[in-house]
């Protein structure tokens, strides 16, 4: 068997896709897996749209003693992926862990609504564009995956009859928690320290996280990640006169932050969305007790009050009464961190590579 992988980003490239696509590809060596793995960035040099038609040739090429084409996303990769399957009549699978029109609405069009609410609304030619193009290749894949329940239901949404929906499966993101630090009890961490991380972006929620500090006098908060809102945030953190403790960290390595994230007293994700965090799974293998929201896969992965503490997003008043508690309750914070550490164990790569190689499998079989 011989499985191509066509994705947006790639390591050294770093993100969340590149780490899923790096672990994917070596864990399916490991197995005995022949995977090739062709980037968007061998094209994205190039202007747009020609990128895409250049991109359908690399594909062609790569995938001619190819079983399967599985694709990381359904419109940098996904639209010449799909074409390329139908010129080489090969199965196709696309994993989709976001909504690109919804994600490029709120930066490039100023569109304010939710990921939720904003499936049911007409935005105008440019965005409905977009929303064509990712339900186009979603309704033509041989299999969907989405890295949770949640997203599974919002994407079942684009498709066109009740009949596709079983196409859709759900498989978790998976770790390698070889590479991380484990968890210690007892571990003498930097107290009244928070750390957050990813993509700086609105629907993230940075902007309340550097507000609480208004309150949490004595606490400095650590920023790791790179995006469009870097300056907005910088500027909130100076009107506020907090800008001496919050740090911005920039782009880390995975490792290099999963320490980072060990050494602090919390980890806070106030996002508005998640498909699927790693940060938030490695934080609680490593320690480090999580505060994030009520949204999104979030529920899936933390049971409030239990592996962790999940919050109204944008609750300042919330928040902080969770991080005082999280900081004065000490036999609470060693309950939940050693409950999140058990939970974190059930997203291991080697349950998803299980599970993705059995969708894999049933397709080819099923010809």
């Amino acid at each position: 068997m011989k499985i191509l992988i066509t994705t947006g980003i790639y390591p050294p490239e770093i993100g969340g896709p590149a780490t899923y696509t790096k672990l994917l590809e070596e864990n399916f060596r490991k197995i005995g897996i022949d995977v090739g793995v062709l980037p968007f960035r061998v094209v994205r040099f190039l202007p747009k749209v020609i990128r895409h038609f250049v991109f359908v040739i690399h594909v062609l090429l790569k995938s001619v003693n190819t079983n399967i084409i599985y694709a990381q996303d359904p419109v940098s990769v996904g639209l010449p992926s799909l074409i390329a399957s139908k010129i080489m009549r090969k199965k196709f699978i696309i994993r989709v862990a976001g909504d690109y029109a919804w994600e490029q609405s709120r930066q490039r069009y100023k569109v304010t609504d939710s990921i939720d609410n904003f499936q049911d609304k007409n935005y105008g030619f440019r965005v409905e564009f977009m929303r064509s193009i990712q339900k186009f290749v979603v309704r033509r894949a041989d299999k969907i995956i989405t890295p949770s329940l949640y997203f599974s239901n919002l994407v079942s949404k684009w498709m066109s009859n009740r009949k596709i929906k079983i196409k859709i499966e759900t498989v978790y993101n998976g770790i390698d928690f070889k590479e991380l630090p484990r968890a210690d009890s007892g571990y003498q961490y930097k107290p009244k320290t928070i750390i957050s991380a990813g993509r700086l972006v609105p629907w993230k929620g940075f902007e309340m996280l550097i507000g609480s500090l208004v309150e949490l006098q004595d606490w400095k908060l650590f920023i790791a990640g790179e995006g469009p809102e870097e300056l907005n945030l910088k500027k909130t953190a100076e009107n506020l006169e907090v800008k001496d403790r919050v740090i911005f960290l920039g782009k880390l390595e995975r490792e290099h932050l999963a320490k980072f994230i060990k050494n602090c007293e919390i980890f806070a994700l106030n996002t508005h969305f998640e498909s699927f965090s790693f940060q938030v799974v490695e934080s609680m293998y490593v320690g480090t007790p999580v505060i994030s929201t009520l949204t999104g896969s979030i529920p899936e992965i933390i049971e409030s009050m239990k592996s962790g503490i999940l919050i109204t997003p944008d609750d300042k008043l919330e928040f902080i009464k969770s991080v005082e508690k999280l900081s004065s309750d000490f036999g609470f914070r060693e309950k939940i961190t050693a409950e999140a550490e058990k939970r974190s164990r059930d997203f291991s790569i080697e349950n998803t590579v299980g599970k993705t190689l059995n969708i894999i499998e049933n397709i080819l079989v099923n010809k």
